[in-house]
């Protein structure tokens, strides 16, 4: 079992430059895509993080060939040997049910596990199965599978009953090959989403409305390889811009999109963290000692991010006050308050609300990451913990962030990896 052992001190003082790596959530939605067309995709900026790996590994065993070199990558899938995505790789990671569309449009055929349960919820596929049903899908759920064929997908207008950011991805990519229009309501908007449409019209795709609520997709014959880059990881930037704000000098942030995450820039602001917008991608930020506390609602973009809710409960434990911090999107997603606990933070949950009392002294313990998000909560809370804190199962780190040590130690922090 792979371990982080993190050195932690009240005091610590971080500073320097840091890159922020591509966004892993717009990264596998690209890859998925290449199933669309016979031709060479290339996707630069992609992040080295164990998600990317698994999709690979997915496309391999369904006729794809990559290569990577540094952080680009071509992939190309000249003939689909196999629709089939088996359970031990989808268990792994739940963004594989994004080939479904993919294999469903060009293939005619798709048998894709079903998921399975999520440490941070209910994450259902309903809102996929029932898009493909109305774009004329035959679906059986059967053994764990879902099965799906289609001679031809046809066009049609899908309301989705709530947003979804996996469901408006994969019914955009079916409804890419799909004959005639498909309209397409309640999207979700994420940046990621829009991203992956970018690359559908660079394909040569035909879709209108990227970015809003509602798309119009003209299905054509065949797509084409592209040559695209992939967006900076918003979430990645945010983390780091908490650990600027709880242990830093000056930390300096390039390669990020500040307006995809200026909803968390807005109330770091509010909490008197002062972050600075040096150009249209570089952002700098200070440690603020007097933290005001700050209450949070997690919803769709561009709301306050749930990916970013474990990262902020941490920043409110050192805020002078009390901060109630809603959970909307996931209804299992305090699995981090508990390891916080051990830490010394003053949280209390009551269902869908986590009630952070600070300003609490945090001192090392041995904790557990329970998911991704979690575990950067828990490294964030480590740097300014007194004493040594260790995290086990740190693969739940490396599924999203690339080399994070190795960015934290060039600031000046004091974290080590080992294996028990």
């Amino acid at each position: 079992m792979e371990k982080i052992r993190i050195f932690g001190d009240p005091n610590l003082k971080l500073r320097g430059r840091i890159r922020i790596s591509g966004a892993k959530n717009a990264a596998l939605p690209a890859l998925a895509a290449s199933l669309l067309t016979r031709e060479k995709m290339r996707l630069r900026n992609v992040p080295l993080v164990t998600d990317v790996f698994t999709m690979l590994t997915l496309l391999k065993d369904l006729g794809a060939e990559y290569n990577i070199r540094k952080n680009s990558l071509s992939v190309q899938v000249k003939t689909i040997n196999s629709p089939e995505a088996s359970y031990k790789l989808v268990r792994a990671m739940r963004a594989s049910i994004l080939v479904l569309g993919p294999l469903l449009a060009r293939y005619g055929k798709a048998v894709v596990a079903l998921p399975g349960g999520c440490a941070i919820g209910s994450r259902p596929t309903d809102l996929h199965i029932g898009g493909f049903e109305k774009l004329g899908a035959t679906i059986v759920l059967e053994h764990g599978y879902i099965r799906a064929e289609a001679k031809q997908l046809t066009g049609t207008t899908i309301a989705f009953e709530k947003k979804t950011v996996g469901g408006t991805e994969n019914l955009a990519m079916a409804a890419a090959l799909a004959k005639g229009e498909s309209i397409l309501k309640n999207c979700a908007v994420e940046p990621e989403v829009s991203e992956l449409c970018k690359l559908l019209v660079k394909m040569g795709a035909r879709i209108d409305g990227i970015g809003e609520e509602t798309m119009r997709i003209q299905g054509v014959p065949e797509l084409g390889g592209a040559s695209h880059q992939i967006i900076p990881d918003r979430i990645e930037a945010g983390t780091f811009l908490i650990a600027g704000a709880l242990a830093s000098d000056e930390i300096v942030l390039t390669h990020v999109r500040p307006d995809n995450i200026m909803t968390l820039i807005d109330k770091m602001r509010s909490s008197g963290v002062e972050i600075e917008k040096i150009n249209n991608n570089t952002l700098r930020v200070k440690g603020c000692p007097d933290l005001k506390p700050q209450d949070i609602t997690t919803s769709s973009f561009p709301g306050f991010p749930t990916d970013m809710q474990a990262q902020f409960t941490v920043l409110m434990t050192q805020a002078d006050g009390t901060s109630i911090i809603t959970e909307t999107i996931f209804d299992r997603r305090f699995s981090h308050i508990n390891e916080l606990l051990r830490l010394g933070a003053s949280i209390e949950v009551s269902g869908d609300k986590a009630i952070v009392r600070g300003k609490s002294p945090l001192s090392g313990a041995e904790t557990t990451a329970t998911d991704l998000r979690a575990s950067a909560s828990l490294v964030l809370a480590g740097l300014i913990a007194s004493g040594e804190t260790i995290i086990n199962d740190a693969y739940h780190l490396d599924r999203g962030y690339e080399k994070i040590e190795e960015k934290l130690n060039a600031l000046g922090a004091h974290i080590e990896r080992f294996r028990e």
